[in-house]
């Protein structure tokens, strides 16, 4: 069982490089099988989500090949099945956009229910609501959602909430349906966006993504396309927080810094010096933070996937933060961990009351899910003493090359499989 081990109390200084959105990759990979033509994606990060879903479409048919780490050349002219395999879908839920693919492009789709991180109810009944709208069958049989329609027919919806996955989902089906469709009170987020670019470089015709009414007119075929995902910004995120919680001065290059303006302005709000450049962001955190209120909320609001990192950051500023969770209801998870450390916090339902402390100590922690696991590993940073951080594959889920990446930037970490490994670092840091 790999673990991070950490020697707390550096600084984090220098330069990371952030890669491509894992959630907008995840996306695309799945509508690259809407064409029979091949499609090239290049930026892809690294990490086993992906790396799982390259598998699950090689497993229905499609060609798959890996022209380096961050390079896939996809061709789906070879799919001869429709129904994905359980296997892949209990690791990641996101493979439920195969789902919307599969039913654009061959009007026939059978996929199990999605896994993912444990962080509260993610129901995908907008999703089901609009393949119905768009003329399809969809039952839920044996733990799959079987979708099929002798046509898809383009359709008006309205989405009860916004939805990131049911807004693609819908988005990839419609533009290969007769006719128009049009989605309102749809998810703006970033990767809702990308997804549009490259369906509309395959030759879709999305116009509004990013806004929340998206127009669709459906096109009979796709073609090639070679594309480049948009950089992530839960990883910029991620790292501009550990920039703050180690009172460091981080300049995290290779971001959009418009995307990351909910999470700039917070850091602003708590006393970091923030310098936005073309294509990178400085964080500088030089004195201690103070506190401040977060509520997350969909994009361009504070993101869900960015709580867990500023709630370890608030752990260490100056007075009482609360935090409100509106999206998950399980995302304080991370809490009692925390708390482990000499954290000062009350969860309420939905609210975290966060009691700044001077300082955390080192202690063996447990990441129960994938941004909770990263903002615990910040923690790890920011703390006095050793950490011991144990199920990091949820991390290494969405983060590529993590330890390495911080050791860049003077974390004292390593990845570990044995207790003797942990002693040796132990006695190689003193």
């Amino acid at each position: 069982m790999e673990q991070y081990i950490i020697k707390g109390g550096n600084p984090l200084v220098g330069e990371v490089e952030i890669g491509g959105a894992k959630n907008a990759a995840l996306a695309i990979l799945a509508a690259a099988i809407m064409t029979d033509e091949t499609v090239c994606l290049d930026n892809l990060p690294d990490v086993n989500d992906i790396n799982v879903l390259l598998e699950a479409i090689s497993c229905i048919g499609a060609q798959v090949e890996r022209v380096d780490r961050h390079t896939a050349k996809i061709n789906g002219s070879t799919i001869e099945d429709v129904s994905v395999d359980y296997e892949y879908i209990k690791k990641i839920r996101a493979s439920y956009y195969l789902l919307g693919a599969l039913l654009g492009k061959y009007k026939k789709a059978e996929v199990p229910l999605p896994g993912g991180c444990n962080i509260g109810s993610r129901p995908i009944d907008q999703h089901l609501k609009g393949f119905r709208a768009l003329g399809a069958k969809v039952d839920i049989r044996h733990g799959a959602i079987i979708a099929q329609a002798e046509n898809l027919h383009g359709a008006h919806i309205f989405l009860d909430m916004v939805s990131v996955g049911a807004t693609i989902n819908i988005m990839m089906a419609a533009s290969m349906a007769e006719g128009r469709t049009i989605i309102e009170n749809a998810a703006k987020e970033p990767h809702v966006v990308d997804v549009a670019n490259f369906l509309n470089s395959m030759g879709a015709n999305i116009k509004g993504a990013g806004t929340d009414v998206v127009r669709i007119r459906g096109v009979e075929s796709l073609h090639k396309s070679t594309y480049s995902i948009v950089p992530d910004m839960i990883e910029a995120g991620t790292f501009m927080c550990a920039a703050a919680a180690t009172k460091g001065d981080i300049m995290v290059k290779n971001v959009i810094p418009k995307h990351l303006e909910a999470i700039t302005a917070k850091l602003e709000e708590i006393g970091c010096e923030v310098e936005e450049f073309d294509d990178a962001v400085r964080v500088v955190a030089s004195k201690r933070l103070t506190r401040t209120h977060v509520k997350t909320l969909p994009y361009p609001g504070y993101p869900t996937d960015m709580q867990p990192q500023i709630g370890v950051t608030l752990a260490l500023a100056e007075g009482t933060s609360i935090v409100t969770e509106s999206i998950f209801e399980n995302r304080f998870k991370y809490v009692d961990e925390l708390s482990r450390m000499g954290a000062n916090i009350k969860v309420e339902g939905n609210t975290a009351i966060i009691d700044g402390v001077g300082g955390l100590t080192g202690a063996r922690i447990s990441s129960p899910d994938l941004r909770a696991g990263a903002a615990l590993v910040i923690a790890g940073l920011a703390a006095e003493g050793i950490t011991i951080v144990d199920d990091i594959v949820y991390i290494q889920r969405g983060y590529e090359d993590f330890e390495g990446k911080l050791s860049n930037l003077g974390a004292e970490m390593e990845k570990v499989t044995s207790e003797k490994e942990i002693q040796k670092f132990k006695l190689r840091v003193g």
